[in-house]
């Protein structure tokens, strides 16, 4: 009684193997730049959370624009709201660190009333493989981009 042969052979094997590489070839540069467009997406709505929380604190505390980043993040556990702990923005963002990028925030001067009259963020990818856009905004709620070098208030707005 012949059971035959068992198993595969080393060809067979071998053009698996070669049809597996050829399909990874496609998807990881895909996959690449989806990751890349995922981030500048996401540097884009964390400015815009970012400016939304500093015109919220601005009207809640009619102190001005804050001070720092850290004035916007959540209040320690079982701790309210105030206006050096907002609780406008979560950990993470306020740790100035998202999604590949890198967020600065730039108070503007103190005037004689004490208060903080404008401020800028900054969005700098922390790599050429985490983004390609750096992005700026300001109390004018425009977000704007240069592929170049870091934005700044003369750059375009981005659009879409």
């Amino acid at each position: 009684m012949d059971k035959g042969p068992r198993g595969f052979s080393l060809i067979e094997l071998l053009i698996v193997v070669a049809i597996i590489l050829v399909i990874a070839a496609i998807a990881i540069p895909n996959f690449l730049r989806s990751r890349l467009a995922a981030n500048q997406s996401s540097a884009v709505a964390s400015l815009h959370t970012l400016d939304t929380a500093e015109v919220t604190y601005s009207t809640t505390y009619g102190s001005g624009f804050s001070a720092n980043m850290q004035c916007l993040a959540p209040p320690s556990a079982g701790a309210n709201a105030s206006s050096t702990a907002a609780g406008l923005i979560d950990s993470v963002l306020a740790s100035g660190t998202k999604s590949g990028y890198t967020f600065t925030y730039s108070p503007g001067p103190i005037d004689s009333t004490g208060r903080i009259t404008n401020f800028s963020f900054t969005g700098v990818p922390i790599n050429s493989l985490m983004g390609t856009n750096c992005y700026y905004t300001d109390q004018s709620g425009v977000i704007r981009q240069n592929s170049t070098t870091t934005a700044t208030f003369t750059d375009s707005p981005v659009s879409g």
